[in-house]
């Protein structure tokens, strides 16, 4: 195998993992290769693919917020900005910091990234992740985001109430929705004008989680048990998974068990052969 193939072999593993979850393990079974060197692989290319960061057109590239803040200050867009968790799984044990990997919404261990999308939806800028336990707001402030507002061109940035607070601290650059005045006992009027006002502000700021659930993650295959050779069970999921990359419909089923699953006709076909 040629140098320009096997660079492309582990530019298709990263891709395909960082789109679909697919686990190390589905993807060493794809190429015939070990899990180590997809591991490996996938962490040469990653850092690779975030350099290039993202086209938005003919000859323009955004690496940085910076950037982006520019861009859009110089075609006089309004920017999104939004925070998104990822699941991922439990930091080994040990860890000083493995607390902050619990996510309190979720319940679950995750990192959190802040996506910025132009008004369309288009992304424009994926943060680094951080532990799932940084508010929104401490994000944004890490990442510089108040000093870039402040310091750069004149540009509208529409967010949720998680950054409620940057706006007095930008000039009134970050809009958010509108602080309820009312705790309790709110007049008629007043509940009208804030509903108002709120579902205005969430129709303009809809399309970042439009843009979000483009990149969104499907499922991952769960974890299978490492072995010198591939089980029935890790050649159903690789299958499974290849049919759903390659637009297999996919069906439900009952195992013997009588659980539901879901599974492709292409792997149902194998499965019954084994």
């Amino acid at each position: 195998m040629t140098a320009t193939v096997c660079a492309l072999a582990r530019l298709l593993a990263t891709l395909v993992h960082l789109r679909h979850a697919t686990t190390h393990d589905v993807l060493a079974y794809w190429f015939g290769v070990d899990r180590s060197t997809v591991t490996r692989a996938i962490g040469e290319i990653r850092p690779l693919l975030a350099e290039r960061g993202c086209t938005v057109s003919q000859g323009v590239r955004l690496r940085t917020l910076a950037e982006v803040i520019d861009h859009l200050g110089t075609d006089g867009k309004t920017g999104i900005i939004d925070g998104t968790e990822i699941r991922v799984r439990r930091p080994a044990a040990g860890r000083k910091d493995r607390d902050k990997f619990i996510s309190g919404k979720n319940k679950q261990n995750a990192v959190k990234t802040m996506v910025v999308t132009d008004g369309d939806g288009r992304v424009l800028f994926c943060s680094p992740t951080k532990p799932v336990s940084c508010a929104d707001i401490t994000h944004a402030r890490q990442l510089g985001l108040v000093r870039l507002l402040t310091d750069g061109p004149a540009v509208e940035i529409l967010a949720d109430a998680g950054y409620q607070g940057l706006g007095a601290q930008t000039g009134g650059r970050v809009i958010t929705p509108p602080h309820r005045k009312f705790k309790k006992n709110a007049p008629d009027w007043y509940e009208e004008m804030y509903e108002r006002q709120r579902k205005a502000h969430s129709t303009r700021r809809i399309r970042v989680e439009h843009g979000i659930a483009h990149h969104e993650l499907v499922g991952a295959p769960a974890r299978v048990k490492r072995a010198s050779q591939p089980c029935r069970r890790l050649r159903v999921i690789s299958l499974c998974w290849r049919g759903r990359a390659g637009g297999v419909r996919i069906r439900g089923g009952r195992s013997r068990s009588g659980r539901r699953r879901r599974v492709c006709w292409r792997c149902r076909a194998c499965w019954r052969r084994r």
